[in-house]
């Protein structure tokens, strides 16, 4: 499944995983305010790499 991944796709993923570890760890501290606001970085970074795959395959077409 990986094979297919280009660079990009694995490291935005991991920066996405890497958001959700620290937004759950500041959670866990009790800071939740900074937790929720790192939490919503993680549909926003999938949501860019799926715009950045459109936008790929609408040029590559």
């Amino acid at each position: 499944m990986f094979k297919k991944f280009t660079a990009t796709d694995k490291l935005l993923l991991l920066s996405a995983i890497l958001s959700l570890v620290f937004s759950e760890t500041l959670w866990f501290k009790g800071e939740k305010e900074a937790a929720i606001f790192i939490g919503l970085w993680v549909p926003s970074i999938l949501g860019f790499g799926i715009y950045l795959k459109l936008i790929n395959s609408k040029l590559n077409d």
